[in-house]
């Protein structure tokens, strides 16, 4: 009796998973065009008193987000307007706001950021929006009023 060896399987050959491995990376890519995006149209970008000074007459009349903070002592309202000086430590320009202002968080060495334009001659910033740091202290509004019912007062005490 003679044995022999069973004879060797006949494998397939490796399979390769490139198809696998091309699709995985057209997801990524496509996963990461959509999370980069929206990322850059949801950043606010702001200048700064001393860049938007800094542009000369560039900056004026071009719609432009200006932060800093309210230098103290230079909150003023004359009939419903707001007038206040926005400052980077090193420059500053007066703000004109001809809106009220709904919230108590808006006083002095507050951080805030007016959407606006230079005026003609490069010394007033004519606000259209008004943007407040605020904390992160949430009061709910009283019953059957609205948040924005309340208007700033400049002699009132924050809380």
């Amino acid at each position: 009796m003679t044995v022999e060896s069973p004879p060797e399987p006949i494998l397939p050959p490796p399979r390769r998973p490139w198809g696998v491995l091309v699709l995985v990376a057209i997801v990524l890519v496509v996963v990461g065009y959509l999370a980069f995006s929206s990322i850059g149209s949801a950043l606010v970008y702001y200048l700064t008193p001393s860049e938007l000074l800094a542009r000369g007459d560039a900056g004026i009349g071009q719609t432009v987000r200006l932060g800093g903070q309210v230098k103290s002592g230079s909150i003023s309202v004359d009939s419903g307007d707001l007038t206040f000086v926005l400052t980077d430590g090193d420059a500053e320009i007066l703000v004109f706001a001809s809106a009220s202002m709904p919230t108590r968080s808006f006083r002095e060495g507050t951080g805030a950021v007016v959407e606006g334009r230079l005026d003609d001659h490069g010394e007033t910033f004519e606000a259209t929006q008004v943007i407040v740091k605020h904390d992160e202290n949430y009061e709910a509004p009283e019953p059957g009023a609205q948040p924005s019912d309340r208007v700033f007062d400049p002699g009132e005490d924050a809380p």
